[in-house]
C-alpha cells in the first residue's frame, strides 16, 4: 500500500495555507494596474480561490484525506477536519449573516425561472446518465460492464443520487443497489472530480455573466432590482462598525449555528426514533434524517426570522461581508478536495462522468436560451443539483450575498427529489447497459 501522506497534515497549518491562498488572491485582484489587472480580466478571483488549494493538493502539500503506512505495514486512514469545520460551522454562520437583510418578497418576485432551471438540471442528470452509458459503451463496452453487484450501473446510481440530491441520497442509492463496496471508491472519485471540474467552469462563467446574459437575451432586471434594493438598504443603515457590533454579529451567527446543530440532531433522532420508514435507507424519505439537511434548513430559517427584527440593521455594519469571508473559506476547503492527478486514474469512468455532465450542461443552456433565463439561474440551478447545499449558496452568493438564500432553497428542494430522480436515472442506466 502506497503512503499518500501529504507534507502538511496539521489542520492549523493547512488552514494557514488556505488563508494564504485567499489573501494572495484578494491582494493581487485589488491591484488595478499592470499584469494582475489583465490576469483577473480573464480569470475570476473566486476561481483562483478554488484552484490554488486544488493545486496544492495535487502537489502533495495538503490533502483532505490520506493513507499512512506504519513501520510494521499497518495502513491507517487519516483525514483533515478543515472542510468539516467550514461546512458545519462557517457555512451556517454565513447563511445567517447573509440573510439578515433578505427581501423574501424580492426573491419570490424573481419568478418561476429559478425552479424551471433547477428542474432542467435534474432532468439533465436523469437522462444524462443513460445517454453517457450508451455513448461510452460504443467505444469501450467493458467500462460500463460488470455483473451482479459489480455492475457499473449500480455504482453510477450513487453518483446520480449525489448529483440530484446530496450525500444522504447517495447513501440511499448505495443501500438500494448494493454496489460492491470495494469498488465504490472509484465512483466517489468520479463524483468529486467531475463535480469540481463543473463547478470551476461555472465560476469562470460568473466572471462573464453579463456577456452570457446578453447572448441568452435574458431579462435579469428582477435580480438586479433585488441586488440594488439590498444595497440601498445597506447604505441607508451603513455605519462605522464598532467592536460591539462585530461581537453581536458573531454572537448572532454562532448562536444560530449552535441552535441549528442542536435542532438538526433533535429532528434526525425524532424522525428515526418514531417513524420506521425514515430508518429504511432504501426509502426516499431516509434523506430527511440527514443532520446536514436540517442544519442548513434551520440556519436559513433563523436568518430569515432575524431579518424581521432590528438585527437586520447589522447589514449596515457589514454582516454580509463577514458572511462572505466564511463563504470564501468554504470555497478554499472545497478546492482542497480536488486532486488534479486523479483525473487519469479511471479514464473510462471519468469519461462517463464528463459526458454525463456535458449533457446536463447542454440541456441547461438550451432551456436557458429558450426561456431567456439569466446565467444566475443556470449556475445556481445546476449547483443546487450537483453540489447541493454546500456549494449552491456559494455560487449564488458570488453574484451577490443577498442571493445566497436562493441557492439554499433550491438545494433543499434537491434533497426532496434526489432519491426519486436517482431511481429513475438508475433504471434507465441499467437498460442502457443491458443489465
Amino acid at each position: 500500500m502506497e503512503n499518500t501522506t501529504p507534507i502538511f497534515t496539521n489542520d492549523t497549518v493547512v488552514f494557514g495555507i488556505l488563508m494564504l491562498c485567499l489573501g494572495f488572491v484578494f491582494y493581487t485582484s485589488s491591484i488595478k494596474t499592470g499584469p494582475w489587472k489583465s490576469f483577473y480580466k480573464y480569470v475570476p478571483g473566486i476561481l483562483l480561490c478554488y484552484l490554488l488549494p486544488a493545486i496544492f493538493n495535487s502537489l502533495g502539500l495538503i490533502a483532505p484525506e490520506w493513507k499512512e503506512v506504519t513501520a510494521d505495514g499497518e495502513v491507517i486512514e487519516r483525514s483533515s477536519n478543515v472542510y468539516y469545520v467550514a461546512s458545519r460551522y462557517f457555512l451556517p454562520a454565513s447563511l445567517v449573516l447573509m440573510t439578515l437583510s433578505i427581501d423574501l418578497k424580492g426573491i419570490f418576485n424573481l419568478g418561476p425561472k429559478a425552479v424551471i432551471m433547477f428542474l432542467t438540471g435534474t432532468v439533465g442528470i436523469v437522462i444524462g446518465g443513460p445517454l453517457a452509458v450508451l455513448l461510452i459503451s460504443m467505444f469501450s463496452p467493458e467500462t460500463v460492464g460488470g455483473a451482479d453487484f459489480d455492475a457499473v450501473w449500480r455504482g453510477l446510481s450513487t453518483i446520480a443520487g449525489s448529483w440530484i440530491g446530496g450525500g444522504a441520497n447517495q447513501a440511499a442509492m448505495l443501500e438500494i443497489y448494493q454496489y460492491n463496496p470495494d469498488k465504490y471508491g472509484a465512483m466517489v472519485l468520479v463524483d468529486i472530480v467531475v463535480a469540481n471540474v463543473w463547478m470551476a467552469v461555472l465560476l469562470i462563467g460568473i466572471g462573464k455573466s453579463n456577456k452570457i446574459d446578453r447572448w441568452l437575451k435574458a431579462d435579469n432586471s428582477a435580480i438586479e432590482a433585488l441586488k440594488q434594493k439590498v444595497s440601498d438598504y445597506a447604505e441607508s443603515v451603513s455605519r462605522n462598525p464598532t467592536l460591539t457590533d462585530y461581537m453581536i454579529m458573531l454572537s448572532l451567527a454562532f448562536v444560530a449555528v449552535g441552535l441549528s446543530h442542536w435542532g438538526a440532531s433533535g429532528m434526525s433522532k425524532f424522525l428515526s426514533s418514531n417513524f420506521e420508514v425514515f430508518n429504511d435507507k432504501s426509502s426516499a424519505l431516509s434523506s430527511f434524517t440527514s443532520q446536514f439537511f436540517w442544519m442548513i434548513t434551520i440556519a436559513t430559517a433563523i436568518g430569515i426570522l432575524l431579518s424581521y427584527t432590528k438585527a437586520k440593521t447589522y447589514e449596515g455594519a457589514g454582516a454580509s461581508k463577514i458572511g462572505s469571508i466564511f463563504i470564501y473559506i468554504l470555497v478554499a476547503t472545497i478546492g482542497m478536495k480536488m486532486d488534479l492527478r486523479t483525473v487519469a486514474d479511471k479514464p473510462g469512468l471519468i469519461a462517463i462522468g464528463l459526458v454525463w455532465m456535458s449533457i446536463h450542461a447542454f440541456l441547461l443552456i438550451v432551456v436557458a436560451k429558450l426561456i431567456k433565463a439569466p446565467y444566475f439561474f443556470l449556475a445556481v440551478g445546476s449547483q443546487a443539483n450537483v453540489g447541493g447545499a454546500a456549494s449552491a449558496p456559494v455560487v449564488a452568493a458570488t453574484f451577490h450575498p443577498s442571493l445566497a438564500t436562493v441557492g439554499v432553497l433550491l438545494a433543499v428542494f434537491g434533497y426532496v427529489v434526489g432519491t426519486y430522480g436517482a431511481l429513475l436515472c438508475t433504471i434507465l442506466m441499467q437498460m442502457a447497459s443491458g443489465g
